[in-house]
């Protein structure tokens, strides 16, 4: 058995600190309520609804509350952000129950060969996204649209949407809160959104387990049936083309990569684009990633563990070899499936796009080659600072780990 990795987290800035500590003065559960009765009769009057349609989210939901309470040691600040969350979350969930019911024939609209990127995080899956994205040609959806996908976005509005501005403020806070977190991710509310923050209507989603430390709900999570999760994905895709029509969805989630044939049983003409990194370089990034979102909300000590699939040796290496096993027994097949290696998609990028352009039978307009290699142009490495984070000597033992994954997709060593 591996260690568990290390994080040491930076100081707060003064303003979190002084917020924090006059917080430590309140009985922040009575100040700040996270209990069931308060938020559902809040996002109720503030939605002006009450049907939450099935009742599938209703026990992740009681078990995220209550590790919230028992496990997360929130901070006011990580207290207020929760509610918030929750709220935006119940609040979504009341609309598209809402918006089906006043217009059932949007669950006729057609999701037709969507596109998915996959992989372990901090792999090259945020660029390529990205840089996929240009092509006019398809649609993603939006961090304002995820957040708030009802009513249905109209075409003529779409890029003047009032939502914009409200999920911007919301989502560059986090940069606010914790600073360095610029760094690693870039946070907009015009920029694609991944489809943790889609499913968190569910109340089952990696977005949420990656907030908190909550081992509880972490743990009620790995068990769960992702089916209906992947159903209430797609009736949110099919809610924001209903009045803007998109030709064909770019998504992009790394914790698809665990359900892959859950993902094919809703969308079977998926086409897939799983990335490769060393895994030894994407494991010490996210530990810096996901300190950082923890100590946001919170100042326990980080606990790598809660995320041993993307952090810890063994379990990742588990994670990277299923993948293998289902292309090889074909419950993932080739057709539906292709590559892209960090090194060339920096290498050689428009390579490596029209190398996934070829593998799915799609044309590459040279208008959405211009587009991209526009975007790589305006968008240099460390455009918002450099990501800080150490590879130990803990970590440079785990290479034998890796090596069967690294050889199958000639992934080569970063450290």
């Amino acid at each position: 058995m591996t260690n568990t990795p290390s994080w040491t987290p930076p100081p707060h800035p003064d303003w979190v600190s002084q917020v924090n500590r006059e917080g430590s003065y309140f009985n922040l559960s009575a100040v700040v309520p996270l209990d069931e009765q308060s938020l559902l009769s809040q996002a109720q009057k503030l939605t002006g609804l009450s049907d939450f349609g099935d009742s599938g989210w209703q026990e992740p939901f009681r078990v995220l509350i209550q590790a919230l309470e028992t496990e997360a040691e929130l901070t006011l600040m990580g207290r207020l952000m929760a509610r918030s969350d929750i709220l935006h979350w119940l609040s979504s969930r009341l609309k598209v129950v809402d918006t089906i019911k006043q217009t059932p024939a949007i669950l006729d609209e057609e999701i037709s060969e969507p596109l998915f990127i996959v992989g372990l995080p901090r792999s090259g899956t945020s660029i390529l996204f990205e840089l996929l994205s240009q092509d006019p040609d398809v649609g993603v959806p939006l961090i304002w649209e995820a957040l708030q996908p009802c009513p249905p976005p109209e075409a003529e509005s779409y890029h003047c949407d009032p939502r914009i501005e409200i999920a911007d403020r919301l989502v560059t806070q986090w940069g606010r809160v914790a600073p360095e977190f610029n760094t690693m991710h870039e946070m907009r509310g015009d920029i694609p959104a991944e489809c943790g923050l889609i499913m968190a209507g569910t109340f089952i989603s990696d977005h949420i387990a990656s907030l908190h430390q909550t081992p509880s709900y972490a743990a009620w999570c790995a068990e769960a049936d992702m089916e209906p999760v992947y159903r209430y994905h797609k009736t949110v895709l099919q809610i924001l083309q209903h009045r803007n029509p998109r030709r064909r969805w770019l998504l992009k989630a790394p914790e698809h990569q665990v359900h892959l044939e859950t993902l094919l049983k809703v969308y079977p003409d998926a086409r897939i684009v799983q990335t490769h990194r060393d895994p030894i370089k994407c494991m010490a990034s996210t530990t810096s990633l996901m300190g950082t979102l923890y100590y946001m909300r919170s100042d326990q000590p980080f606990n790598a563990r809660l995320f041993e699939h993307i952090i810890m040796g063994e379990a990742t290496a588990r994670r990277l070899e299923r993948v293998m096993e289902q292309r090889d027994q074909g419950l993932v097949p080739e057709a539906n499936i292709t590559d892209s290696r960090y090194q060339d998609l920096m290498d050689r990028p428009m390579d490596c796009i029209r190398g996934i352009y070829q593998h799915f039978g799609l044309s590459l307009s040279a208008d959405g080659e211009q587009k991209m290699l526009d975007y790589l142009a305006k968008k240099p490495k460390g455009k918002f600072g450099a990501h800080s984070y150490q590879v130990d000597e803990q970590r440079s033992k785990e290479r034998e780990l890796f090596r069967r994954y690294q050889t199958h997709y000639g992934v080569p060593d970063e450290v």
